[in-house]
């Protein structure tokens, strides 16, 4: 008679069993993508090559570094003060000041129509969660537009900020050292924060590099404090690291700063010089496009490229309107140049892809402004090869003055411009 035998199981080898097991379930799901962009205040980019900050420097060894440029398009429609509360609204909404609206810190009347980064996350993902820590409430309150019905009541979920009016815990000095204790408690906190709750976007802004560039200018203090904010952007890094280590997450940081300073004592900007227009942005993502490192690099690239990586789709009314490219990703073309006139248009572009038609649209009216739809005509179909379109126009003229605006629209992305004969009121 047969015996039943007891199978003999040998604890080790089973437990290294299940932590295989375990492994290859984990790899089998897709990673939950997650993002964080922090802006350093008031860095040009001569001053981040120079210094060559560690933090910054392990961020470019992970996905790349390049300049980039600030204040929209020089001598145009949509050249763009290089002020701090501008820069932002371009890096969040991924458009110059012509559209958002903000001309200043004062952020009087901004231009809610042009969708935050934040908004456009919530409204596709309702149950995915945002985080900003800022100095400055205005960020939250005025810019993302927190619970504001003109942004469509989007939550931000959670917040650590409006510290610059804690004047008891954060006494206000003349030296604006409290400035430093304050973005030293903004990047604690952030990196607890991810290390714990993992929100699905977060902005983290630091802002005592611009105090101390005002204070002091090009000087060994102004190095000093982009070298602490280097180390602050470490704390933020390593929560990164913890996370990715520890979840089935993949994690897309990107560091970049809103403006540059004067090229005379770098103490002063919001003009159109060229330092002043410098800035540069970091990123741990890999592979990265060709439009990272074209010569057109700016930092209303940033939206786009976290949508595309938080795989947030933007709406075809919206997408046209954004100025910036995405670095993540494919692109059917680089380097747009418009050139337009009253009944004229002429684009060059880079080609990347090979095999597609460009399209080429014309609205002669900017209703999108107030909340409104455009109307678009399909001008032409050309072969992304061609790397250029000539064309006349045949058109009616608006109301407002001799207007129209054009896109130029690939597979994978797109590009626009404004003709305006007349600004428009």
């Amino acid at each position: 008679m047969l015996q039943k035998i007891k199978p003999v199981i040998h604890i080790p080898f089973l437990a290294s069993f299940l932590l295989l097991a375990f492994n290859c379930a984990s790899q089998a799901q897709p990673k939950t993508r997650k993002a964080v962009f922090i802006i350093a205040d008031g860095i040009p980019a001569d001053v981040i090559e120079k210094l060559d900050p560690p933090q910054l420097r392990a961020v470019a060894a992970e996905g790349g570094y390049t300049r980039a440029y600030v204040g929209g398009k020089k001598g145009t429609y949509s050249q763009t003060p290089t002020i701090s509360a501008v820069g932002y609204n371009s890096v969040l909404t991924g458009t110059w000041v012509n559209k958002h609206n903000v001309w200043d810190n004062d952020i009087a009347a901004p231009n809610y129509s042009y969708y935050t980064i934040f908004r456009y996350l919530k409204e596709q993902y309702p149950a995915k969660k945002t985080a900003i820590f800022s100095t400055w409430l205005d960020n939250r309150t005025k810019l993302v537009g927190d619970r504001l019905a003109a942004t469509g009541n989007i939550p931000v979920d959670y917040h650590f900020d409006g510290m610059e009016l804690d004047t008891i815990n954060y006494p206000h000095d003349k030296q604006g050292e409290y400035l430093d204790k304050i973005d030293e408690a903004v990047a604690r906190r952030a990196a607890e924060y991810i290390k714990s709750d993992a929100p699905d976007l977060s902005w983290v802004y630091l802002e005592h590099t611009d105090d101390l560039g005002h204070a002091f200018g090009d000087s060994p203090r102004f190095y000093e404090s982009v070298k602490v904010a280097d180390k602050r952007i470490g704390y933020i890094r390593e929560a990164i690291r913890q996370r990715q280590q520890q979840y089935n997450e993949e994690w897309l940081l990107v560091v970049t700063t809103d403006h540059g300073r004067d090229a005379k004592t770098g103490k002063g900007h919001g003009g159109q010089s060229d330092r002043e227009r410098d800035s540069w942005i970091f990123t741990n993502y890999k592979p990265l496009n060709a439009a990272f490192n074209a010569p057109q690099a700016s930092v209303v690239d940033i939206m786009p490229s976290i949508a595309r990586f938080m795989d947030i789709t933007v709406p075809v009314e919206n997408a046209r309107e954004v100025d910036g490219t995405p670095f993540i990703g494919e692109l059917s073309f680089t380097d747009p140049v418009f050139t337009t006139g009253p009944s004229s248009l002429k684009i060059t572009w880079k080609p990347i892809t090979t095999n597609e038609k460009l399209k080429v649209w014309v609205s002669w009216s900017n209703a999108f402004k107030n909340g409104g739809k455009d109307e678009y005509l399909l001008l032409q179909e050309v072969p992304v090869n061609a790397g250029q379109l000539n064309r006349r126009l045949n058109a009616p003229i608006s109301a407002s003055g001799s207007f129209y605006k054009v896109v130029l629209e690939g597979k994978y992305n797109r590009a626009n411009s404004w003709y305006e004969g007349k600004r428009l009121q």
